[in-house]
C-alpha cells in the first residue's frame, strides 16, 4: 500500500483512483462497508482502490486539550487498511490551510486535484470550513467537476449504529465483545513493547509492557487476550491475559498495558505487538499482599486460557 501525504504535489501513477473518504478510526463494518462501495467502483473504473484520511483527527486538531479518544494509532489504522486490500492511503496532514478550505475548494483543490475518479462517503458526511458541505453538496460539485459520488448508509448492528462512538462506549463499559461485532474484528492496542519495572519477573508472571498514550481507554482492569507478535524471532500470534490499568497495588497512576503472554520464553523489548482485547475478566484490585496478587493471577490466567480455548 503507497501512502500519499500531499494533495499539491501527485505523482501521476497515484492519481485516478476510487477513494473512501473519513476519518476511519476502528475501521469498523461501517467504515469497511464505504470501502467496499469504493473497491466496486474501482473495478468498475478499472481504478486503484484508496482511501482518504486525516491526520491528526480533525477532532484533535480542534480541540487539542481534549481527553484522548482515538481507537487506534494512524500507524495501526494504516495496518488494517492494508489488511482490506486498499492500495492507496492518502493520509493528509490535517492543519490550517486545509481546515480552513472551503466545500467547493476541497471538492476542486483535493478531490479534482488528487484527479480522483470516485469518491464514496457516508450520508452524515460534512466537510469543508464549518463542516458547511454536505454529502448531497459533493454529490452536485462532482456532477460539476467530473468525478463520481456514491453516497453509503449507515450500518446497523444489532444494537443501533454501528460507530466509533458505541464502539468507545462498549469499551468503557467492559463490553470487548459487543465492540468486537461492531469493529468485525477484536479491539486491538498496538504498538511497542517498553521497558517497566519488571515486578511480573519476580512474581513469576513477565509482562510486555505497553503505552496506550493517545488512545481511548477502554473500562480498566483485567482482560483475557490476543496478542499477535508482529516482527522478529517470536513472530507469531499467543494467547495471554493483560491488564490494563494504574497498577493500584503499586501506588503508580499512569496507565499502560501489561500482558502475560501463555507458555512464552523470549526477549520483546522494542518489538511491537498487537493486543485484542477478549474478554473482561474483573476490575484492577488492590491486595493485602503478594501472595493475594500470585493466587488472583493464577485465577486469571486460567479463566483466560478457558475463554481463548473456546474461540
Amino acid at each position: 500500500m503507497r501512502i500519499i501525504r500531499d494533495h499539491q504535489y501527485i505523482a501521476p501513477e497515484n492519481k485516478g483512483a476510487s477513494v473512501a473518504i473519513g476519518n476511519f478510526d476502528g475501521v469498523h463494518l461501517g467504515h469497511q462497508a464505504v470501502i467496499d462501495l469504493a473497491r466496486a467502483g474501482a473495478q468498475r473504473l478499472n481504478a486503484p482502490l484508496g482511501v482518504m484520511t486525516f491526520e491528526p483527527h480533525p477532532r484533535q486538531f480542534f480541540a487539542p486539550d481534549s481527553a484522548p479518544f482515538r481507537l487506534m494509532s494512524a500507524e495501526a489504522r494504516a495496518a488494517r487498511l492494508d489488511k482490506l486490500g486498499v492500495e492507496v492511503l492518502y493520509e493528509l496532514p490535517f492543519n490550517g490551510p486545509l481546515a480552513g478550505l472551503s466545500a467547493e475548494a476541497f471538492a476542486h483543490d483535493v478531490i479534482k486535484g488528487l484527479g480522483l475518479c470516485h469518491v464514496v462517503v457516508g450520508n452524515d458526511f460534512q466537510f469543508g470550513k464549518g463542516r458547511s458541505g454536505t454529502a448531497a453538496d459533493l454529490a452536485r460539485m462532482g456532477a460539476e467537476m467530473g468525478f463520481d459520488v456514491t453516497i453509503a448508509d449507515m450500518i446497523q448492528g444489532s444494537q443501533g449504529r454501528v460507530s466509533s462512538t458505541a464502539i468507545r462506549q462498549a469499551l468503557a463499559d467492559g463490553d470487548p465483545r459487543h465492540a468486537a461485532e461492531m469493529l468485525g474484528h477484536w479491539h486491538r492496542i498496538d504498538g511497542p513493547v517498553i521497558s517497566g519495572e519488571q515486578r511480573g519477573r519476580d512474581l513469576g508472571y513477565p509482562t510486555a509492557n505497553m503505552s496506550v498514550d493517545g488512545l481511548h481507554l477502554p473500562k480498566l482492569g483485567v482482560y483475557a487476550v490476543l496478542v499477535e507478535v508482529k516482527e522478529g524471532p517470536h513472530k507469531g500470534n499467543y494467547h495471554g491475559v493483560a491488564s490494563l490499568g494504574v497498577r493500584p497495588m503499586f501506588g503508580e497512576n499512569t496507565p499502560n498495558l501489561e500482558t502475560f503472554i501463555f507458555d512464552f520464553q523470549g526477549d520483546l523489548y522494542g518489538t511491537h505487538l498487537s493486543v485484542g482485547l477478549v474478554d473482561y475478566l474483573r476490575p484492577e484490585l488492590k491486595f493485602d499482599g503478594l501472595e493475594a496478587l500470585i493466587t488472583q493471577m493464577d485465577a486469571d490466567s486460567a479463566k483466560a486460557r478457558e475463554i481463548l480455548a473456546a474461540l
